[in-house]
């Protein structure tokens, strides 16, 4: 079987993860299966060495602008250094002319960028590091920005999160090419217990800091996080900051950009995730563990959140470990 022709671009101040996150994925195919390989190039402007945002250098193993097709899929780099790549004319220029030659088109993290430059973007759903993902839809308006899910495909182009989702996007890549059994043996190889669907979220609730600045939002929050099996109504949380549930409907709004309702949904479904992927527990017990009336109520929930069921997350999760 010919190989599977990848290149990477990377440029000056480029995140040295994302590109090692999807080359050594990639790489690890041809280390399980010497048959199956993907033939993978990074390339950069004049194809010299790049200075990445670690301070690292990596050498250019081709010319960004002597590289010609057909290529298996074309792979956008993210770091600090995407907004200079994407007003260089001639780093633009090439990404355009190589996508037209490209079965598949992929951005990692603040890559995005440089797609969007292109007009690659232009229409498209697409996604970005969540740091960035504001930045990229006041400059592209054009773009349907999408800052929630780990990767995006739309048609034959992939936008991803970046850091170690790019190793999510890469895998789904594999399986995509070989098969989920090999994908699974890539996931295992690179010690990742989850392959993570797409649209799993980039940043779990309860990693992202919630109001510090607000006492009784905080208290309020760590309140659910630590009793998601009680009583959880916006009354019952009102009584426990001591105002009313308008006010307390309020400040919520105004610190975490949704409503208490809305926050305890998400800490359910998010603290059920993470029972089902580190568990055995029946979805039943998970339910009733999470606050959640019945399994269906979970089931519901879980969909609405993350456009799956429980059982197939679950599944997800046990063959990728």
């Amino acid at each position: 079987m010919d190989p599977h022709r990848v290149v990477v671009v990377g440029y000056d101040d480029a995140e040295l993860l994302d590109i090692a996150c999807v080359t050594t994925t990639l790489d690890a195919v041809r280390q399980i299966d010497p048959a199956l390989r993907y033939d993978i190039a990074l390339a950069t402007p004049g194809g010299g060495p790049i200075t990445c945002t670690s301070g690292l250098v990596l050498g250019g193993q081709a010319a960004l602008e002597r590289i010609r097709g057909p290529i298996g899929t074309l792979v956008v780099s993210g770091g600090l250094g995407h907004n200079a790549a994407a007003d260089d004319e001639r780093i633009v220029g090439h990404v355009r002319r190589l996508a037209r030659e490209s079965e598949r088109v992929a951005s990692l993290c603040t890559g995005a960028s440089v797609l969007a430059a292109a007009g690659l973007l232009d229409g498209r759903r697409a996604t970005t590091h969540w740091r960035f993902a504001d930045d990229l839809a006041r400059a592209y308006p054009q773009v349907a920005v999408d800052p929630r899910p780990i990767w995006v495909q739309d048609g034959n182009v992939y936008t991803a999160a970046g850091v170690t989702s790019a190793l999510d996007l890469a895998l789904s890549f594999i399986e995509a090419d070989f098969g989920a059994d090999l994908a699974r043996w890539v996931s295992r190889a690179m010690v990742t217990y989850l392959h993570r669907p797409g649209n799993q979220a980039q940043m779990s609730m309860f990693t992202a800091a919630p109001a510090a600045d607000h006492d009784m939002v905080r208290k309020v929050t760590d309140h659910i996080a630590g009793g998601l099996d009680g009583d959880l109504s916006t009354e019952a949380l009102a009584r426990l900051a001591r105002v009313s549930p308008r006010h307390l409907t309020r400040l919520f709004r105004a610190h975490l950009r949704q409503t208490p309702g809305r926050y305890v949904r998400k800490a359910r479904v998010t603290s059920a995730a993470q029972l089902l992927s580190t568990t055995d527990l029946p979805v039943a017990r998970i339910a009733a563990r999470c606050g959640f009336a019945s399994a269906e109520a979970l089931r519901q929930a879980f969909a609405k959140e993350y456009g799956i069921a429980p059982s197939q997350y679950r599944s997800v999760a046990t063959t990728a470990g």
